[in-house]
């Protein structure tokens, strides 16, 4: 998605050869307008997945997650990284850990949100290593629900998360995918079309 490799090219932020920041437009200030792209890009990539919810993890996943949501018409639950006061049973848990915030946190989603009916697509802002996806996979097993996907706004594809992912034989659909951030750099992979 060229618009969204523009935005990193413009205003992504370099820390590390692992760490790319986004916050200012991604997952801590947001731009609308390109999470309404983002939105009708994943929405048109998993259009013939029959799906009829979205699930992704607080906090950076909810605003793809929600634009796609409404371009596709279906629900958008988030897994909570705590748990409140009105959300202390009934749930589907998974362990997720954060390499960025070095902590592992016990996601969770209630019971009434999904069905053994459902057919789920996973949508988060990051795939790296892989393990909020994989959590979120994990919930919708527990659930009995499907897997239609994953969507992914940015991949890290020199780090294993994607792998390991499709290597399960599950879709992942990156709209960016980049291959290195050496030397302050951010490089894509290039697309191959069929």
């Amino acid at each position: 998605m060229q618009t969204l490799k523009n935005k990193i090219h413009q205003e992504g932020n370099v820390l590390s050869d692992n760490v790319l920041k986004v916050d200012s437009f991604l997952n801590h200030q947001i731009d609308p307008q390109l999470m309404k792209e983002i939105g009708e890009e994943f929405a048109e990539r998993f259009q013939d997945a029959g799906i009829t919810k979205i699930l992704t993890i607080e906090s950076s996943g909810i605003a793809p997650a929600t634009m796609t949501g409404l371009v596709l018409g279906v629900p958008v639950l988030f897994a909570r990284k705590r748990k409140s006061l009105t959300l202390s049973d009934n749930l589907y848990t998974a362990s997720v850990y954060s390499y960025t915030k070095d902590e592992t946190n016990d996601i969770s989603v209630s019971k009434d949100f999904i069905q053994p009916s459902d057919i789920v697509l996973v949508i988060d802002d990051f795939l790296a290593n892989g393990q909020a996806a994989l959590g979120l996979i994990e919930i919708i097993k527990q659930a009995g629900a499907s897997l239609a996907g994953v969507g992914i706004v940015i991949e890290k594809g020199f780090q294993p998360g994607g792998k390991q992912i499709r290597d399960r034989g599950i879709r992942v659909e990156s709209l960016a995918n980049i291959a290195s951030l050496e030397n302050g750099q951010v490089e894509f992979f290039k697309e191959v079309h069929a």
